[in-house]
């Protein structure tokens, strides 16, 4: 969630219940940046294997007659919706107020303007014709055309948008009110305000998945240590779940593809955690690395990539065996943050948060491709066009 320097932790964390273990995970995060010890190894993890580079050949594949809820969303399968669209990302800087544009394939900044204060992520709408730049400190939206790459229309007004996701029906957009603790379903689209649902035991609301029947919404509450589980259409808290009895820093959600797991990175434990989603209870706990942030399904639905942000890293899960294959190196200082996958799923994209660029990583080896410089403090990265029938939000959760 980290705001930046103009941030508004003082409002968002006035109701914690361990301050302290806040301004720890900062001074530690201060202390791997200014040492440069970001870019070593976690010598307790014994289970994440050696420091490798991992093939696709090595994942298992999903069963015969399983589910897979990114069926539609596999390499190369894109909407005829998108299929005119430039592959290009967007990356908006936190720090600079900006968005820089990427060309995927000479791996150079092409475009650059100004949008509103504090964007955090480029989300795509759920009919995918429009990509939203979350500008959270502004209080508004700004629409760019995936068509042209360039912002089309005026800022739309939206309180407090740390984040966006769309129901599994596409009716309602679901505001993140970050700082304010509730969620907001508002029209789709028009924006216009439908319910606000007040989740005031959920400090540092984040980022959501969905359950495999788009019943329920499951989000992460960063500063209180929790996960909390909506009912979607009646828009109402269902229960809440308190990981490591609160010392947890969960971040990242994200739906395993046959639906009965749901991985939730912890950046304080330093790995994922596994929930039963329709009992709602811990069932396990993998490492994968100092600061687990982001995590992005490979476009077979076989691997899950886990951005530990704090030592430069991305952590590689086979699905089906549920363990940690190994983990990509990111060469120097860096910090792997938020991201995508290319639509041929070749190429993993991650901004790199606190080092001002962006990293273009070989999906099939694991070495960076590219490392491209941006704006400050690049966030929510958002890789276009993608394969899916439509969007749930985020940097872009399609199915």
């Amino acid at each position: 969630m980290e705001r930046g320097a103009r941030s508004r932790l003082g409002l968002v964390d006035a109701g914690l219940a361990a301050p302290v273990r806040v301004l720890f995970a900062l001074a530690c995060l201060l202390a791997c940046v200014v040492t440069g010890a970001c870019g070593r190894a976690d010598p307790s993890d014994s289970k994440s294997g050696p420091v490798a580079t991992i093939g696709l050949a090595s994942a298992g594949h999903l069963g015969a007659g399983s589910v897979n809820v990114y069926a539609a969303a596999g390499a190369g399968q894109l909407s005829p919706v998108v299929r005119g669209d430039p592959a290009l990302v967007y990356v908006p800087n936190s720090q600079s107020d900006t968005v820089d544009v990427i060309d995927q394939h000479s791996f150079k900044v092409v475009s650059h303007y100004p949008v509103g204060a504090l964007p955090q992520h480029v989300t795509p709408s759920y009919d995918l014709r429009t990509l939203y730049v979350d500008n959270d400190e502004s209080n508004s939206l700004t629409p760019i055309d995936p068509r042209t790459g360039r912002p089309r229309g005026g800022p739309i007004p939206v309180a407090d948008p740390y984040n966006m996701y769309f129901t599994p029906s596409g009716r309602y957009a679901i505001v993140v009110a970050e700082a304010l603790r509730r969620l907001d379903f508002r029209d789709a689209n028009t924006m216009r305000l439908h319910r606000s649902l007040p989740v005031p035991g959920c400090a540092g609301v984040d980022h959501m998945d969905f359950s495999a029947d788009g019943r329920y919404l499951y989000a992460s509450c960063e500063f209180a240590g929790r996960m909390i589980q909506v009912d979607v259409r009646r828009q109402q808290l269902v229960r809440t779940l308190t990981l490591s009895g609160g010392a947890a820093s969960p971040q990242d959600v994200r739906l395993a593809p046959d639906g009965r797991l749901l991985y939730v990175a912890d950046q304080a434990g330093g790995g994922v955690w596994e929930l039963d989603p329709q009992r709602f209870r811990v069932i396990g706990f993998l490492h994968t690395g100092l600061g687990a942030h982001g995590l992005y399904p490979s476009r077979d639905a076989r691997l899950l990539y886990v951005t530990n942000r704090a030592e430069g890293s991305v952590s590689v899960l086979d699905f089906a065996t549920r363990r940690v294959l190994g983990r990509w190196r990111i060469p120097g200082p860096a910090s792997p943050d938020m991201g995508g996958v290319s639509a041929d799923g070749s190429t993993l994209w991650l901004s790199g948060r606190y080092n001002a660029e962006v990293y273009a990583i070989d999906t099939h080896t694991g070495r960076l491709r590219a490392r491209i410089p941006v704006g400050l403090g690049p966030h929510g990265l958002c890789v276009w066009p993608q394969p899916g029938r439509y969007s749930l939000g985020h940097t872009g959760i399609t199915r």
